[in-house]
């Protein structure tokens, strides 16, 4: 059997019209005139991309279907993945889990994050204070991926965000905070993206973005009330790139009923701007 074949399904597939869907910033087309960019390599992160939260296993049907690739084609990606350790096959079940290999790659992202290891004991303090979890996250595409979160120890109501779970950008108070610290023109960028997504809801989104950047103007944070969800509560702070950085955004968040409107503006929006700035003060003398 060629290696093209292997671990290929026996259900048949339609190839969607256009090919690979690039669920990035830039279409597919644009990509392609770039002569930098690597198509293949491309697309082989874009099937990594399909395991979500709560996928374990795969078919190359699943994968198929989801990055719009032809099967032959996805049949040669996992193969290639598999021989090098981003994917685990499973002979029994004929599908694929992710591999050790992309671990190791996420590992290495967080250890060598110094604004991480800064950040922590704060993040905590006020996770304790607050009674409500506390995290970091940067953007990935047209959503935000937690990188750090912090909870209290008091109580065990606050919400539990592990590091690699993903958010949306234009309903949770970590994504506005992100949206808040961009420059002008990236932000229409990214905001004309996430408008094409999802059209039909963009009045609404676009409505709780703006409302976004006239609290942060005011207060120096922005903050989300049962938006991302009906009983959840959450305020961000954007900290800018410094010392070489990227931007992240910090957000308190817990049940509406432990995290309300008033301590928010009051109280744990004024400490989670002071907790920022002392973030940026250490990493900017590190």
């Amino acid at each position: 059997m060629k290696s093209s074949e292997m671990h290929a399904d026996n259900d048949s597939l339609t190839a969607k019209p256009g090919g690979m869907q690039f669920f990035g910033l830039e279409p597919e087309e644009d990509n392609g005139k770039e002569r930098q960019f690597i198509t293949a390599l491309a697309r082989g992160l874009d099937v990594l991309r399909c395991f979500r939260p709560g996928d374990r296993l795969l078919g190359n049907k699943d994968i198929a279907k989801r990055t719009g690739l032809p099967r032959p084609t996805i049949c040669r990606l996992t193969y290639t993945l598999t021989r090098m350790g981003y994917l685990s096959y499973s002979e029994k079940l004929g599908k694929y889990q992710l591999g050790t290999a992309v671990l190791s790659l996420g590992y290495s992202l967080l250890s060598n994050l110094d604004i991480l290891k800064i950040a922590q004991p704060l993040m905590q303090e006020l996770a304790d204070y607050s009674n409500s979890a506390v995290g970091v996250g940067a953007r990935d595409r047209l959503g935000m991926v937690y990188l750090k979160g912090c909870y209290s120890t008091k109580t065990d109501i606050s919400l539990n965000m592990d590091a690699g779970t993903s958010i949306a950008i234009a309903t949770t108070s970590m994504g506005k905070g992100l949206l808040c610290g961009l420059p002008e023109k990236e932000r229409e960028v990214l905001m004309n993206h996430i408008r094409s997504e999802n059209p039909k809801e963009w009045p609404q989104r676009k409505a709780g973005i703006e409302q976004a950047l006239l609290d942060y103007q005011e207060y120096g944070f922005c903050y989300s009330i049962g938006e991302w969800r009906k009983d959840v509560s959450g305020v961000a702070v954007p900290i800018l790139p410094v010392a070489g950085s990227r931007l992240y955004s910090f957000n308190c968040a817990a049940p509406s009923f432990v995290l309300k409107r008033q301590m928010i503006v009051e109280d744990i929006g004024p400490r989670l701007v002071h907790m920022v700035r002392s973030i940026e003060a250490q990493v900017a003398g590190h």
